[in-house]
């Protein structure tokens, strides 16, 4: 294992214990709304502190990126960290979130770890080097029709001025697809697409803390990662399409329809 992909496991790995320890007093915790369904608690921040500290022991001069305290450093190196992708699930007590670390360098993704502490599942790659679950290598899935797919999504919930387009997009796959999926934590979903378990994945309006690991994993396990049109830039325009490269052009042409007229040609 690269190095500074282990440094990123230890790190998920101390998260996921702060984590998995405050699920066990999900009523005593301290909880705040910093926009409307969006939802930061101590464990957020207390998970995000640990990340970064072991991070920057490990590699002082890199930069971070991350969710609760925003940009730090001035370095070619940046640590991209999402301490608790799917907030509202944890303090539902919904087991379905994950901590996100991603490192880039000159701006371009190198090492990516999703950890789900709930199943103990860790999905790390490398660039060039392969993606892999708990040590095993994976690979997107074999499958070739969009209707024989399930593909994962996640719903606005914070801007809706989106809205009636999302809900046409979700009208037009839901008939043309074997289901759809909405697990409420998008770094999860994109590892899911990586290991097989989903067949494609689309949501706009993302972050990149929500993006950069999981297209990692997605473009090492063989599958494609593009905006809404297929195109680069999904980090920028935090409108993500992932799948294995049958599915990934189909599930880009049933979209095509209904893109929101600000989200086109965001590349």
């Amino acid at each position: 294992m690269h190095p500074m992909l282990n440094t990123a496991v230890k790190a998920a790995r101390r998260a996921g214990n702060i984590i998995n320890r405050a699920s066990r007093n999900l009523d005593i915790l301290s909880v705040t709304q910093k926009a409307i369904n969006d939802f930061v608690s101590e464990v957020d921040r207390e998970a995000e502190q640990a990340i970064i500290k072991m991070l920057l022991d490990a590699y002082p001069g890199h930069s971070i990126l991350a969710e609760e305290s925003g940009v730090s450093g001035k370095s070619e190196f940046q640590w991209i960290i999402d301490p608790l992708d799917g907030t509202t699930n944890f303090l539902h007590g919904f087991p379905q979130y994950a901590v996100s670390i991603a490192l880039a360098h000159k701006g371009v993704v190198m090492q990516a770890v999703v950890y789900d502490p709930v199943r103990n599942d860790l999905f790390t790659a490398t660039r060039g080097h392969g993606a892999y679950l708990n040590d095993h290598r994976i690979r997107v899935s074999k499958r070739i029709k969009l209707q024989q797919s399930l593909i994962g999504t996640g719903f606005p919930y914070r801007e809706f001025a989106q809205i009636d387009n999302y809900l046409a997009m979700f009208r037009e796959l839901t008939q043309k697809t074997a289901g759809l999926r909405r697990a409420g934590a998008a770094t999860l979903d994109l590892a899911y697409v990586a290991a097989g378990r989903l067949d494609g994945f689309w949501e706009f309006g993302l972050s990149p803390w929500d993006i950069a690991a999981g297209s990692l994993l997605i473009t090492e396990s063989g599958g494609l990662v593009g905006d809404l049109e297929g195109n680069s830039g999904y980090l920028e325009s935090g409108n993500i399409v992932a799948a294995n490269p049958k599915v990934f052009s189909q599930l880009i042409q049933a979209l095509a329809p209904h893109l929101p007229p600000g989200l086109k040609g965001q590349a």
